[in-house]
């Protein structure tokens, strides 16, 4: 329980710092900076995961909505698999996705409520309108609960080569601009596929797991009987 809950909460504490600090401190579009191929340009992102958008505000409040009932899932299979003995790489990885929706979720919930500036429906226009004026943020809020956006910044910016077919050439390879709750669950996600016979294996966290202590139990019970 301890290793997992330090998981959650590291990647918690340097996800919301991070955007909280790209929120008070920069104009929406702005690039920051960035290593390399790594860019940080603060954008902010109504809907699901990596920029896409889910509908209007209903859209959004459906959304939100299911990402608190998908992470008191996540919480109750992570119990499991600690009452289970489950290898500890599947119970930091789940803990990754786990504390990944957590982060966005926060933003959805209190961003809106906390700045007084930020992507909101515009019910005549029928679109999100950003705002481009960091001084606005007087901490009055621009939007009612689980109707905040959430903040991303990270940009992986790398390009298909010139010899690239099929008109690719020269685009971006991977454009989305996420965040470090984004990046918890795929890395939490990629971890599972690639050692999911280690994880899952005989024995290791499927439910031969529960099939083995049932049989140890019964050997307990009823022992074997001497012929």
């Amino acid at each position: 329980m301890r290793t997992v809950l330090i998981t959650i909460f590291s990647v918690l504490f340097i996800d919301q710092f991070l955007k909280l600090w790209v929120k008070a401190n920069f104009f929406l579009g702005e690039e920051i900076g960035g290593l390399g191929f790594v860019k940080l340009q603060f954008i902010e992102n109504p809907g699901m995961a990596f920029g896409m958008e889910f509908g209007g505000v209903w859209g959004k409040i459906a959304l939100s909505l299911f990402r608190v009932g998908a992470v008191v899932a996540i919480w109750i299979i992570i119990r499991n698999l600690l009452n289970n003995k489950a290898h500890r790489g599947l119970v930091f990885s789940v803990g990754l996705i786990f504390a990944g929706a957590l982060g966005n979720i926060l933003d959805s919930a209190f961003y809106g409520l906390l700045f007084n500036s930020g992507t909101s429906w515009d019910p005549e226009l029928m679109q999100w309108v950003s705002y481009y004026d960091v001084s606005q943020l007087n901490f009055n809020g621009y939007a009612g609960f689980f109707q905040g956006c959430v903040v991303d910044m990270i940009h992986f910016e790398f390009f298909y080569p010139s010899w690239t077919p099929f008109g690719l050439a020269g685009l971006e390879i991977f454009p989305p601009v996420f965040n470090i709750a984004d990046f918890a669950i795929s890395v939490g996600v990629g971890i599972i596929i690639v050692f999911n016979k280690r994880f899952l294996g005989k024995g290791k966290g499927d439910f031969s797991v529960f099939r083995k202590q049932r049989a140890v139990s019964k050997d307990l019970i009823e022992p074997e009987v001497e012929k």
